[in-house]
């Protein structure tokens, strides 16, 4: 087997995981720049810039994901209304994860907002991979 071949297979092996750390890269810019611009520059409470900043990226997340990520072809009224309520289902849960993360880090240990957000940005997106792999988008895979 030649290199590009190997490379071309190995990516068809992984292209959901890679399209996911993509499109969870952009999902992260838009909370973590949602949440920058409302809690840094507009003094909002860091809890509910951090709660609209969820708001804009699992909207975001949800479109990306169905559309490149797991490429769910879901039909009919009903069956879309089960994909979305099933994802901010599980993105909810995530959404506990980071207010706890968030309250430790900046209320409790005195962090940093922006680093502590970063840290929280990481395990939110692994939590929130395996809850659309296996419970949200699994009838697509």
């Amino acid at each position: 087997m030649k290199l590009w071949q190997w490379g071309v297979s190995l990516f068809k092996r992984y292209q959901s995981v890679i399209a996911y750390l993509v499109f969870g890269g952009f999902t992260t810019v838009v909370n973590i720049a949602t949440f920058v611009v409302l809690a840094t520059y507009w003094h909002w409470n860091y809890q509910v810039a951090n709660i609209i900043a969820w708001f804009l990226s699992v909207l975001f997340a949800y479109i990306t994901n169905k559309l490149w990520v797991f490429a769910s072809h879901t039909h009919g009224f009903r069956e879309i209304v089960r994909e979305v309520g099933s994802f901010f289902f599980f993105r909810g849960l995530t959404l506990i994860l980071d207010v706890l993360i968030m309250y430790v880090g900046i209320s409790l240990i005195h962090g940093n907002e922006i680093v502590v957000k970063l840290i929280d940005q990481v395990l939110v997106i692994v939590t929130n991979y395996f809850f659309s792999k296996w419970y949200i988008f699994k009838a697509s895979n």
